[in-house]
């Protein structure tokens, strides 16, 4: 474990919201939730996709790819799970901080792990969970995993051999099999918009009580 008494945080003397003001929108960390297979990694890119045709500053971080990279060092027991998260909150928060609209699809599928990248975000964190029941995730199956799964083949398989609990109260509720991807980014976009992601004149205000 390391030691951290000798460390000291240090502070930009840049604030957060004339970066935004820059981007004319607000850093947020998008964090999508669910089984797999319920379409965490099409939404994200789908949503990347369309806020980048609006003008938006936005970046996806895919389970899969941070895997490889990131936390590679990682597996799937609870407690690597614990730090694949906080790994991914750091970063996301980072992101966010920049100004930018980061895209999370992560099963992330405990409680107290997205508490923790809600409360390492500090106000700008949206939950959007893909509520998929694991009978529908299963019968999609796109990579084959609940099949290895039964089989006893992959260990600690959420929904299967490990648990998945369900967020209480997320921001947004999408349910993949009766909305089409468009229509989820539809509902997303439209919250962020409600919100006031985009509100270049809110923006202002605030950057002008930063500097005051």
């Amino acid at each position: 474990m390391s030691d951290n008494r000798n460390l000291t945080r240090t502070h930009s003397s840049v604030a957060a919201v004339q970066r935004e003001l820059m981007l004319g929108q607000r850093g947020a960390v998008i964090w999508l939730t669910g089984l797999s297979g319920s379409g965490k990694s099409t939404l994200a890119y789908a949503l990347e996709r369309r806020l980048t045709k609006m003008g938006r500053l936005t970046f996806a971080l895919d389970g899969d790819n941070v895997r490889m990279g990131l936390c590679k060092d990682l597996g799937f027991t609870p407690e690597d799970r614990n730090e694949n998260i906080r790994r991914i909150g750091e970063v996301a928060a980072l992101f966010a901080e920049a100004g930018v609209l980061v895209l999370t699809s992560f099963i992330s599928p405990y409680s107290q792990d997205r508490a923790t990248a809600r409360a390492t975000s500090k106000g700008s964190f949206v939950e959007v969970y893909l509520d998929v029941s694991v009978e529908v995730c299963e019968r999609r199956d796109p990579k084959g995993l609940y099949k290895k799964a039964r089989a006893g083949e992959i260990a600690n398989f959420t929904g299967i051999s490990a648990p998945y609990e369900e967020p209480a109260e997320p921001e947004i509720r999408v349910n993949t099999e009766e909305l089409n991807v468009e229509e989820c980014v539809d509902k997303i976009v439209a919250y962020l918009d409600t919100k006031g992601y985009f509100n270049v004149e809110s923006l202002k205000k605030q950057a002008e009580e930063a500097q005051a």
